[in-house]
């Protein structure tokens, strides 16, 4: 009985597997309960006593061999199908990866920068947190003037001198503080005003401003920018100044685009007029200039703002403001396929 342990006990350790299946069909075979290590134990009362200790001993080495044998070839063979779950059949199809989209401000946003880099500006940014001489004073705007009355301000409640921009105008500032003209540059970002929300207003949306000073800069010159502007981001090359008021620059201005009255969607964007007003603009006013360092006697300059929120809605037929700043992936799935 011993020498036929000994026997099993070499053909464990020469067993081998290439599935779990056979791995399985081996433990029941030795160690199940049904299994010949129950048979051996079954058999330990005949065996006469000198060699019980022996036979006890074999018993053991056997149910050690079985179950080192099988935990071995389990974790083996595991390993082997994860690899294989993770690599597999190389030359088999992916999964599909899922796309993103850019944000339709973001698109938006990159085309006005693309155009107007096109007639060399460049682009300039500044602090979203900014103080009260950059985003007001320095724009002609001191302390007490009514006209601040137009822009619903959020101010730090623990300094009255910090706010959040309200415009990118302050940029401008820092840039004429830091740059001698010639300057030629354009100013997007995020503003906020202490608006109530609805589908057609928020409290903070984006903005893009343009600042050009040189010697002899005219009104002429602003109105062919704009028209260039306009052209290529809408396909609309007649535009309108109205006259208007902002306090850092004069003459201002309010800017129309003939949207035309092709469609039912035409007319209610422009209630019936055909014009689409999208922003304002301006001669840089002298006493900014002399605020920011730069001689007026000499140098002269204009000013342009738009909203970079209305364009995207006008372009991309969005109805609600809200829709931009909810993150909905719904959404901005529709997004896909924009530059």
């Amino acid at each position: 009985m011993i020498e036929t342990i000994k026997e099993h006990i070499a053909e464990v350790e020469k067993f081998k597997a290439d599935s779990i299946e056979a791995v399985e069909v081996f433990r029941i075979k030795y160690l199940g309960k049904k299994g010949l290590l129950n048979d051996f134990f079954a058999e330990f009362k005949n065996v006469p006593g000198p060699q019980k200790k022996e036979f006890g001993q074999t018993i053991n080495q056997l149910k050690q061999a079985a179950t080192e044998k099988v935990n071995i070839l389990k974790n083996s063979l595991e390993k082997s199908s994860e690899q294989k779950s993770i690599y597999g059949d190389l030359t088999r199809p992916g999964e599909a990866l899922e796309i993103g989209a850019r944000h339709p401000i973001s698109i938006v946003k990159n085309q006005i920068i693309d155009i107007f880099s096109r007639i060399g500006f460049n682009v300039s940014e500044g602090p979203e947190i900014e103080d009260d001489w950059h985003n007001f004073t320095a724009l002609n705007l001191p302390e007490h003037h009514p006209a601040r009355d137009m822009q619903d301000t959020f101010f730090i409640q623990t300094n009255p001198d910090v706010l959040l921009r309200t415009h990118t105008s302050s940029v401008q500032v820092r840039y004429m503080e830091e740059n001698k003209p010639p300057i030629r540059t354009i100013s997007p970002g995020r503003v906020y005003r202490n608006e109530a929300i609805s589908a057609r207003s928020h409290c903070f949306f984006h903005q893009v401003e343009g600042l050009y000073i040189d010697r002899d800069v005219s009104f002429a010159d602003l109105k062919q920018t704009l028209q260039f502007f306009t052209t290529e981001l809408f396909g609309k090359s007649k535009i309108r100044l109205r006259p208007s008021y902002f306090p850092f620059t004069e003459p201002s201005a309010e800017v129309d685009v003939y949207w035309g009255l092709e469609t039912e969607s035409d007319y209610k964007i422009t209630k019936g007029t055909g014009w689409l007003e999208i922003g304002g603009c301006g001669m840089v006013d002298p006493n900014v200039l002399t605020n920011c360092g730069i001689n007026p006697e000499t140098y002269s300059g204009f000013a342009f703002g738009v909203g970079i929120d209305r364009i995207a809605m006008l372009l991309h037929q969005i109805t609600d403001i809200r829709l931009l700043s909810e993150n909905d992936v719904r959404f901005l799935e529709q997004f896909k396929s924009a530059l």
